[in-house]
């Protein structure tokens, strides 16, 4: 009679335990950067963020459409390259994530976003900034920084008007974002009246750069502007001071707008010359940047770099939407997205009709006994 006693009793409470089981709904977001490669410092950053904006969700409790959500990140890597950025974003589409953080590079993300709208789900990237991601007007494509138009054409005022800089030598490293800063530089620049004496290609895997650097000392510029990374900027200022290009300023997007730079410079006193922008305010002046930079240094001592800020606010920015919508469906939620007004860390979080932020901010950087420092 005991042992009856007993069954019945583990049978009520695993009874119980099924109802509640049942009643928490498992939600999936995805996340895609490069995690291995020359790239994986940015990728681990971005992925940190997010799973940082997960581990905070889960611990608040949310619920939506009467049932508890227990978010879980599905984090993929696709390396910097865009044939694994869309077999990255399939395999998420297959996964049935209701919507995605990333990618990192404008190359991988602008094949993605149309695999992404293909299958219906909403991707937020707070790292891609070439202008022509948001051409397609696909309804499932936002970005929450500001785009290469606004970074490039910012250093080219910087570099001419406050500067006085007269000539520039332009390198790119022939990716999509890379091309894509360096031609609204080039633009911006040449309006102002700034001339162009020397234009060079190299790759995103390039690390020797003393063939480019060479010809373009023959032109003595005052400036050379680099669209590309930091994994390639970090070497070409080493190669730079063992030319004797001392004196030259160096231009750079976002890319290469990283804490990481300085210790790919090793110690070269060109690091000193370079000017970069970032979408966005400085942490210092994001609404919530000092006290949330404190949090995440905390939990990934040493880790940071540039996007994690805006990752983690486009994981909370997804499951605002959710709530308004009272969905976890994308296709239901995307509606909300798109009207969204969201107080991030970062800053407001508002959508032009082409899923381009409204009023992105930008800032410069130069490097002051190698720490970055805003201007």
């Amino acid at each position: 009679m005991q042992l009856k006693l007993k069954l019945t009793v583990v049978a009520a409470i695993a009874a119980v335990a099924g109802v509640a089981s049942a009643q928490e709904q498992v939600v999936k977001i995805g996340h895609v950067a490069p995690v291995s490669g020359a790239q994986a410092h940015y990728g681990k950053d971005n992925e940190n963020g997010a799973r940082m904006a997960i581990e905070e969700l889960n611990a608040q409790g949310v619920t939506i459409g009467g049932k508890k959500i227990k978010f879980e990140l599905q984090a993929e890597d696709d390396a910097a390259d865009p044939k694994q950025g869309t077999a990255a974003a399939q395999k998420l589409c297959d996964s049935k994530v209701v919507g995605v953080v990333g990618h990192l590079n404008s190359g991988t993300t602008i094949p993605a976003s149309k695999v992404y709208n293909d299958c219906g789900i909403p991707m937020v990237t707070g790292a891609a900034t070439n202008p022509n991601l948001t051409k397609p007007g696909y309804k499932t494509t936002f970005r929450i920084i500001a785009n290469d138009n606004a970074l490039g054409a910012g250093l080219a005022f910087y570099a001419v008007d406050t500067l006085k800089l007269k000539t520039v030598a332009i390198i790119d490293d022939r990716t999509a974002y890379g091309q894509g800063v360096a031609d609204v530089f080039k633009k911006t620049a040449t309006a102002k009246g700034m001339k162009v004496v020397d234009e060079q290609f190299t790759t995103d895997k390039a690390t020797d750069f003393m063939a480019i650097l060479t010809a373009i000392k023959a032109k003595n510029p005052d400036a050379i502007f680099y669209g590309g990374m930091d994994p390639q900027a970090g070497p070409m200022l080493r190669q730079m001071e063992q030319l004797g290009m001392a004196n030259v300023k160096y231009f750079g997007g976002d890319g290469v707008c990283t804490s990481e730079i300085a210790k790919l410079a090793a110690g070269a006193k060109t690091l000193a010359n370079v000017i970069c922008a970032e979408g966005g305010s400085s942490l210092a002046k994001m609404p919530g940047g000092t006290a949330w930079k404190a949090k995440y240094d905390a939990k990934y001592p040493g880790q940071f770099q540039v996007y994690s800020p805006y990752t983690y606010d486009a994981t909370f920015l997804l499951v605002d939407a959710m709530k308004r919508a009272n969905s976890v469906d994308p296709k239901v939620y995307v509606n909300e997205l798109a009207k969204a007004n969201f107080k991030g860390v970062t800053s407001t979080i508002a959508f032009e009709p082409n899923g381009e932020m409204k009023n992105p901010a930008i800032t410069l950087y130069v490097y002051k006994d190698g720490k970055k420092t805003p201007l």
